[in-house]
Formats: structure tokens, C-alpha cells, sequence
């Protein structure tokens, strides 16, 4: 009886959420499948459902799509990049506080965190002008030190924790064979915090590909962009191609679902990791 009262308790939060987080998708799909004089109509699904949008927004038929390829291609590149600075910085500054104990580490960490005490909208304008001062506005570098910079805190914290449940006779037993620092890393340290890591660059891979803010601020070329900025121009229009928008959303959020499928285990893993290396 205690069994089905806990089950049915969860599916009461778990029914809304799941609710809440379809409906939207729900929406979404709707219009990229309806034509553009069917798509307020409000039915629960489109009389006749078109694959037209697609076509339209694949081929770029559309003034606002004009760029649609290369600002995919930009988000990517910028995204992949800024996940693998963050889980280089965020991988060796764990490895320093939590395994060599360098002095004065800790402190750095919190204060890094303190820095969130500050909405990221806050510092948009001191990050312009910084990377005005050192004329990297109209270039990926800005978009990608700028996430660099907000993802790393919080990303060093998640790893550092994560190392801190690594037994210390590891890194014991490796110094009496012989091993130095460096080694330590890449052979013991790396390979054991491997899905931290996977964890901890999706989350800045994704927080780069959702980036809106930041890369409106700091790339005002058309070519230069990315495609979150682009989307938001379809709501400057008197008439905006709500389908085209929203078929654009839906190819748009198939890369972050594919990285979540493909290291869905290797995240799964460092939830359950504690209890085995502990």
C-alpha cells in the first residue's frame, strides 16, 4: 500500500510536468505542419498537414532565412567551442583544488561562484565594453570567452564535488609507481571523472546554443550570428511567418536532442557514480 501511495504521488507532479513541458512541443509542431492560413485555427491538429514548411525553410525560401545554414553553422562551432574550453578550465582547476590542494584554491572557487550573485543580463554591457577594449566585437571569440566566462564557475563547483568522491588511495598508490602531476591527470583523474565531464560540457555546450543576449550584443553581423539571434528578427516583422518560425525552432532544437540521447548514459552514470568509487 506505502508502494502505490508513493507512485501515485509522483505521478500527480509527474503528469503536469510532463504536461507542461509537451504542450509547448505540441504547439510548436503544429504550426511547422499547418499551412500559414490553417495555423490560428485552433484545432488540435491541422485538417491537412504539410511538409511544406520544411521545404521552404531547408531551401531558405524566405528573406529571413537567408543566412539559415550559416548561422546554424555558427551556433555549432561557437557551441562546441565554448563546451570545450569550459571542460578544459573547469577539468584541470578541479584537479588542482581538489586533488593537488593548492593553496588558496577554494577561496578562488567561491568567489568565482560569488559571481552569480550578479544576473548574467547585468554584466552584458561591462562584457561589450571589454571586448570592445580588446576589438573582439564582430567575432566568434567574443560570443565564446563571454559564455567561457559565465559557464566555468559553476562548472568547476560540479567537478570539483565530483572529486572529492574520488579515493584518495588512487592518486597515492599512482605517486609510489612513479607518477607525476601531469600523468595523474591524464591517467587517473580524466578517465575517472569522465561522466562529470560529459556532464558538465553538454551543460555548457547547451547554455552556449541557447544564447540569446550575448551573442545579440556582441554580433550585430547577419553572417556573423547566431541562429537563436536570427529567430528573434521573425518577431520584428508586421507579418511574421509564424510556420517558418516555428519550423525553424523544431530543426533548431534537434542538435541539443541528439547530444542529450547520444551521452544520456555517460550523464546516467555520474548520478549512480558516487555509490560505486565511494
Amino acid at each position: 500500500m506505502r508502494k502505490i501511495v508513493g507512485e501515485a504521488r509522483l505521478l500527480l507532479i509527474g503528469i503536469p510536468v510532463l504536461l507542461w513541458t509537451a504542450i509547448p512541443l505540441y504547439h510548436m509542431m503544429l504550426f511547422a505542419l499547418s499551412p500559414k492560413e490553417a495555423a490560428f485555427k485552433g484545432n488540435l491538429w491541422p485538417d491537412h498537414p504539410t511538409l511544406r514548411n520544411f521545404e521552404l525553410v531547408f531551401q531558405q525560401k524566405h528573406y529571413y532565412l537567408n543566412n539559415l545554414w550559416h548561422q546554424m553553422w555558427n551556433s555549432l562551432i561557437i557551441a562546441l567551442a565554448v563546451g570545450l574550453i569550459t571542460l578544459f578550465v573547469a577539468t584541470a582547476a578541479a584537479f588542482a583544488i581538489s586533488r593537488l590542494r593548492v593553496r588558496g584554491g577554494r577561496i578562488i572557487m567561491n568567489m568565482a561562484l560569488l559571481t552569480y550573485f550578479v544576473p548574467a543580463a547585468f554584466l552584458a554591457l561591462p562584457m561589450y565594453k571589454a571586448m570592445a577594449t580588446y576589438r573582439l566585437i564582430n567575432t566568434q571569440w567574443a560570443l565564446i570567452l563571454a559564455m567561457v566566462t559565465i559557464a566555468t564557475p559553476y562548472a568547476i563547483w560540479v567537478l570539483k564535488q565530483a572529486a572529492d568522491k574520488l579515493p584518495a588511495e588512487l592518486d597515492e598508490a599512482a605517486i609510489v609507481d612513479g607518477a607525476t602531476a601531469p600523468q595523474l591527470f591524464r591517467h587517473v583523474f580524466v578517465p575517472l571523472m569522465a561522466p562529470s565531464m560529459v556532464a558538465v560540457g553538454t551543460y555548457a555546450l547547451l547554455l552556449a546554443w541557447n544564447e540569446y543576449l550575448y551573442a545579440f550584443l556582441l554580433l550585430s553581423r547577419d553572417v556573423d550570428t547566431t541562429l537563436a539571434v536570427a529567430l528573434g528578427a521573425f518577431l520584428s516583422a508586421d507579418d511574421s511567418p509564424w510556420e517558418l518560425l516555428m519550423t525553424t525552432g523544431v530543426i533548431y532544437a534537434l542538435p541539443p536532442a541528439a547530444i542529450y540521447y547520444t551521452f544520456r548514459r555517460y550523464m546516467a552514470a555520474d548520478l549512480t557514480s558516487g555509490s560505486v568509487k565511494t
